[in-house]
C-alpha cells in the first residue's frame, strides 16, 4: 500500500468520519482513502470554507475536524479558516499535499504559514514512518485540542509504507475529561471564596460546555449566578439563575447583576475584553478567579485573585465536596423573578424603526425567532448587524450556537453553518450574515443547495461594510458603501428558494417555507435599517 492510501485509511480508523475539502493532485489520494476507509467527504467551493465547515462541524460534534487540500494555493486559500480555528483551540486536522522544492511553482514554507496563524505543522519525513507520523498529528489534534497541520510531502506519498498496525483502536472524542490537575489546598482557597460571597457570578466558556451539571450543583450549594461567553451561549438554558450571555451581547439586566457581583468564577472561560466588556463588568472590589486547563490562560487577559489548573468538570465536583452549609448567595425570590421578567432581549422594549422600504433588525430578528423551530443550530458572521441574531435568536442549549469569531474574520458564517448543519442534522440550521460576509462566502450557496440542507440564511443588508460606515463619523464613506444589490436573486440562481424582506409582514414567506418540504436552503434579504450602529460594535472598536 502507497503512503498517502495508508494515511486515509489509518484516519479512518481512529475514527475520523467526515472531512472537508477542495482536491487537487497532492491530495488526491489520501482524500479517496478516508472515504475508502468509511468516511463521509463533503465537497466545498472553496479552501477557505472548507477550513471553516471543518471548524464548525469539530465545535459540534465533539470530533475531530478534518480538512483535505492542495498543496501551496490549497493551504494559502484556507489561512483565514485555519487561523481562526486555532486561535479558538478548535481540534482540526489538515491534510495538505506539500511539494520540497523551491524551484516548483507550488512551493511556499507551509510549516511557517501555519506557525504564523497558531498552528501546529508536523511532516510526512518517510513512507515507512508515515501512519505512525499520521496518527500522531491526529492526536495531537485530539488530546491538546490543537489545529494541527500535516504535511504531505509529494515525493513520499507514493512510496510504499511500512507494515500497518494490525489494529487501530479508536481514540474517542476530544470531550474525554483529562485527569484534574489541582491539589487539595487550592480546591480549598476557592471553596472559601465562594463560601464567603454575598453576590457570586459563575461565567462558563468554551471549556465547560460539558459541565453544566456539576457547575449547576456548585452554583446551587453558593448561590451562584450564571452566565457564559458567547460562545458556550445556552450552556445553562432553562435554569431560572441563567443570565445568558456576559459581555457586549449582555441584556442591561444581567450587565448590572454581573458588574455587582463580589465574587467572579470564570470556568473554561478567558474572561477576555469581550466577555468582560474590557473589564467594566468587574467591580473595583470583587474577586476574580479563573479556572482552566490551560496554565498559560490563567491572567492572559486580566489580573486575577488566583487561577486553578485543572478541568472544569472535575474541579467544580471537588470544590462542592468541600462546601458542607448551602448558602443563598446571590439568590433570592425578589431576583428570580427580575431574572425571570428581563433575561430575554425579547423582554426588553425598544422603538421600533422600521420604514421606507427597511426593516429595524430587531424587529426582523424577534419575528424569526418567533417563526423558526425551537430546535435549531445559529451560525453567525461578523459585523454590525452580529449581536441581532446572537442576542435575539434563542438557542436550545450549548450546541445550539456556533460562533466562529476569536478571528473577527467576516465571511466566515455561511460556511460555519453547513459545517455545524453537518454535525447535528436533527436541528433547523440558521446562518446569520451580512451584506459583505454573504458575498465574501457566497460560493458555499452551491453547497448547501448541493447537499440539500433545509437551511435558513438570513442576509441583513445594509449595503455597506456598516464596522466603518459608523465607527468613523463625518469621514467620507464612498470606500464602504455599495450599490443595492439583489441578494435574492443571486440565491435563486445557485438553487435557494429566496424571499426580499422589507417589512415583519413579509416573514409569511417564512412560514410557507418552513410549512412546505423545506428540500431547499431559504435565502431571506433583509434590507434592515441603517441610520445607527451597534452598541456592541463600540465594545470592538475599543479593541483596535
Amino acid at each position: 500500500m502507497k503512503a498517502d492510501e495508508a494515511i486515509g485509511r489509518a484516519l479512518a480508523a481512529e475514527g475520523v468520519r467526515t472531512v472537508f475539502g477542495v482536491v487537487g493532485s497532492g491530495n488526491f489520494h489520501v482524500t479517496n482513502a478516508l472515504v475508502a476507509g468509511g468516511a463521509r467527504y463533503v465537497a466545498a467551493r472553496h479552501e477557505g470554507g472548507a477550513a471553516t465547515m471543518a471548524d464548525a462541524y469539530a465545535r459540534m460534534s465533539g470530533e475531530v475536524g478534518v480538512v483535505t487540500v492542495h498543496q501551496g494555493p490549497g493551504l494559502t486559500n484556507m489561512i483565514t479558516g485555519l487561523a481562526e480555528a486555532a486561535k479558538s483551540r478548535t481540534p482540526l486536522l489538515v491534510l495538505a499535499g506539500e511539494v520540497t522544492s523551491p524551484l516548483s511553482n507550488f512551493w511556499v514554507d507551509q510549516a511557517a504559514l501555519a506557525h504564523a496563524v497558531g498552528a501546529l505543522s508536523v511532516r510526512i519525513t518517510s513512507a515507512e514512518t508515515a501512519v505512525a507520523t499520521a496518527v500522531a498529528a491526529y492526536h495531537l489534534a485530539l488530546r491538546e485540542r490543537r489545529t494541527v497541520l500535516l504535511n504531505l510531502p509529494l515525493d513520499v506519498q507514493g512510496h510504499e509504507a511500512g507494515e500497518l498496525p494490525a489494529e487501530i483502536v479508536p481514540a474517542g472524542a476530544p470531550e474525554t475529561a483529562p485527569v484534574v490537575a489541582a491539589d487539595l489546598g487550592t480546591f480549598e482557597r476557592l471553596a472559601e471564596v465562594l463560601a464567603a460571597a454575598e453576590r457570586p457570578v459563575f461565567v462558563a466558556g468554551r471549556g465547560a460546555r460539558h459541565a453544566r451539571r456539576e457547575l449547576e450543583l456548585l452554583g446551587d450549594r453558593t448561590g451562584a449566578l450564571l452566565a457564559t461567553s458567547a460562545v458556550a451561549r445556552g450552556l445553562f438554558k432553562g435554569n431560572p439563575w441563567d443570565l445568558d450571555v456576559s459581555g457586549g451581547f449582555a441584556t442591561p439586566l444581567a450587565a448590572e447583576l454581573i458588574r455587582d457581583a463580589d465574587l467572579i468564577v470564570g470556568w473554561g472561560c478567558a474572561l477576555n475584553m469581550w466577555t468582560m466588556r474590557h473589564g467594566a463588568l468587574i467591580a473595583p472590589t470583587a474577586t476574580v478567579v479563573q479556572v482552566d486547563l490551560d496554565a498559560a490562560a490563567l491572567g492572559a487577559h486580566r489580573s486575577v485573585s488566583f487561577g486553578v489548573v485543572g478541568e472544569v468538570a472535575g474541579c467544580a465536583t471537588a470544590v462542592t465536596e468541600l462546601i458542607e452549609a448551602r448558602r443563598d448567595g446571590y439568590r433570592s425570590d425578589e431576583l428570580a423573578a427580575r431574572i425571570a421578567a428581563g433575561r430575554r432581549w425579547q423582554d426588553v422594549a425598544y422603538d421600533d424603526e422600521s420604514g421606507a422600504g427597511r426593516v429595524d433588525p430587531r424587529t426582523l430578528t424577534i419575528g424569526l425567532d418567533e417563526l423558526l423551530p425551537a430546535d435549531r443550530i445559529v451560525a453567525v458572521d461578523s459585523g454590525n448587524f452580529m449581536g441581532y441574531p446572537a442576542m435575539f435568536l434563542d438557542v436550545p442549549d450549548e450546541h445550539g450556537f456556533c460562533f466562529t469569531q476569536s478571528f473577527q474574520s467576516i465571511g466566515l458564517g455561511l460556511a460555519t453553518a453547513i459545517g455545524a448543519a453537518l454535525a447535528r442534522p436533527d436541528r433547523l440550521p440558521v446562518a446569520a450574515l451580512g451584506d459583505g460576509g454573504a458575498l465574501m462566502g457566497v460560493a458555499e450557496l452551491e453547497t448547501a443547495v448541493r447537499l440539500g440542507l433545509p437551511m435558513v440564511v438570513v442576509v441583513y443588508d445594509d449595503e455597506g461594510y456598516g464596522a466603518e460606515v459608523h465607527h468613523f463619523h463625518g469621514a467620507p464613506h464612498d470606500t464602504v458603501t455599495f450599490p443595492p444589490v439583489d441578494l435574492a436573486a443571486i440565491g435563486r440562481g445557485f438553487g435557494c428558494a429566496a424571499v426580499t424582506v422589507t417589512a415583519a409582514a413579509d416573514l409569511d414567506a417564512v412560514r410557507d417555507w418552513l410549512d412546505g418540504p423545506r428540500d431547499l436552503p431559504l435565502l431571506i434579504h433583509a434590507k434592515v435599517t441603517r441610520e445607527r450602529g451597534s452598541w456592541w460594535l463600540e465594545e470592538a472598536f475599543r479593541g483596535h
